[in-house]
């Protein structure tokens, strides 16, 4: 007896759910361990997937520890030595600024002997948030919201970020010193640079401050005086720190290449077009809906039955009022741009568990995606105008939900072309 072949929609999460199983934190630490120390090991971090990083860190090192993570809402876990704490994500609040205080005061207070574990992922830029002297909470949160709406890169957004905080880019490993510091990270950024990952609270980083000034008024943020004089005042160095140690336990590739292999089993053709994929979500997706036209019309890239892979941190620039992250926005732009044509499905969500403030990770469509909107009376394209991937996706039941995964690797992208 033979099994009935799967579906598109088993196919496309069938891939996702490999690439998120690799970007989990268990089992990731082994190997990687510092030797104990002589006084306290503290435990400090911040980010979506920092509350499960901390919980796994435990269970592998085996030691009494103490300290405190910052995570978003509804993104804690239990832990038996590590306090957990939740604030605001993306747009910070005063739950993450008194976390903040807190971590500051942990690192500062390590001895010589003591060694201190932080734990970064992506999302520790707005979770760990300590304006820097002559800034209130306000000013962060308005910059903040700016920011998101700018249609910025992530790159761009974390340069500005450090240069108007007090414990980012570095800022937090000079106050653990003298004390020995281990950075475990989960990379959510494209290029897995160690500084951008949450705005490098202990990656050391100078600052160029007529840059940060220049790329704010290139992206539209306002320059006020208050935020030009602090940006001109925050200087960091970006001196090495010395002993410190800095791993990388979960990256998008990883993602990427469990997917990759999962296709393989299915007995479709992968092709990683890369993890690094950024610009607006909606014109990466005419990219990509040519890229998919090729393949089923002459077998390049790669010949159907194939699968392109891709991952990254698009944006979106927000010009209406919908319900929608990038990961919908990118889909409902690729399906328009495909037209309805056969064979081609796809799937793109957030690897995090929440496509922007929504409450799914992403969506999927396969080719009847457009038939069926058109016989609800959907307009695609009134959808897109509005940035409604949600409710488009949503009306449709197209909708991926997982709930809060506690990691956080970026976008992942998988097109089925039959």
């Amino acid at each position: 007896m033979t099994s009935a072949p799967l579906s598109d929609r088993d196919i496309l999460l069938a891939l996702f759910d490999a690439g998120l199983a690799a970007a989990l934190p268990e089992g990731k630490f082994k190997d990687r361990l510092p030797a104990p120390p002589k006084g306290r090991t503290i435990v400090i971090g911040a980010g979506k997937a920092s509350a499960r990083m901390a919980r796994a860190f435990e269970a592998e090192w085996g030691r009494p520890c103490e300290g405190l993570i910052v995570t978003r809402y509804g993104h804690g876990c239990d832990t038996r030595h590590i306090e957990i704490v939740e604030a605001s994500h993306p747009v910070p609040d005063q739950a993450g600024l008194d976390a903040a205080r807190r971590i500051m005061e942990l690192a500062k207070g390590a001895g010589p002997d003591d060694l201190v574990v932080c734990l970064m992922s992506g999302g520790a830029s707005s979770l760990l948030t300590m304006p820097a002297d002559g800034l209130t909470l306000a000013d962060k949160q308005a910059l903040n919201t700016a920011l998101l709406k700018s249609g910025a890169p992530i790159g761009v957004m974390n340069q500005v970020r450090k240069s108007l905080s007090g414990i980012k880019g570095g800022r937090l490993a000079a106050a653990i010193a003298p004390a020995r510091a281990v950075t475990y990270l989960i990379s959510d950024v494209p290029g897995d640079d160690p500084a951008a990952i949450g705005s490098g609270p202990t990656i050391p980083e100078a600052s160029d401050p007529e840059q940060v000034l220049g790329l704010m008024r290139k992206w539209g943020i306002e320059v006020t005086d208050k935020l030009e004089r602090v940006i001109r005042s925050n200087i960091v160095p970006g001196d090495a720190i010395p002993g410190q140690e800095v791993h990388m336990i979960a990256t998008p590739l990883m993602a990427l290449k469990a997917a990759e292999a999962k296709a393989r089993e299915l007995g479709i053709t992968p092709l990683i077009l890369g993890d690094a994929i950024e610009g607006e979500a909606r014109e990466a997706a005419i990219v990509f809906a040519g890229i998919a036209t090729c393949a089923a019309s002459h077998g390049l890239p790669a010949a159907a039955p194939c699968v392109l892979l891709s991952g990254g941190e698009t944006t979106v620039t927000v010009r209406g009022k919908g319900r929608g992250g990038r990961s919908v926005e990118f889909l409902l732009a690729l399906a328009i741009a495909l037209k309805g044509r056969p064979g081609i499905s796809a799937v793109s969500c957030d690897t995090d568990g929440v496509d922007g403030s929504e409450d799914n990770a992403g969506a999927w469509f396969d080719s009847r995606i457009l038939e069926e909107a058109a016989t609800r009376g959907l307009k695609p394209a009134d959808f897109l105008a509005n940035n409604d991937g949600y409710s488009f996706f949503s009306a449709l039941d197209r909708l991926v939900v997982t709930g809060p995964t506690l990691t956080n690797v970026n976008d992942f992208r998988a097109i089925l072309v039959r």
